[in-house]
């Protein structure tokens, strides 16, 4: 059985999206490889003061 996802509404930055995630990864390609689809899936959003950015991933 999937274990469902909490989701967490908080404000954090881009540079603190990629900390978190460098911690937990082996390497830089590690890391840009998770924040990529991060931001492709949706599971987290880009805001520019209180209006939506969308993020594409190239």
């Amino acid at each position: 059985m999937k274990k469902s996802l909490k989701t967490a509404h908080r404000n954090l930055t881009l540079g603190d999206l990629i900390v978190a995630v460098s911690s937990n990864s082996r390497n830089n390609r590690e890391t840009l490889a998770a924040v990529a689809d991060l931001l492709d899936s949706g599971r987290v959003r880009l805001q520019s003061g209180r209006t939506t950015v969308r993020a594409r991933v190239c």
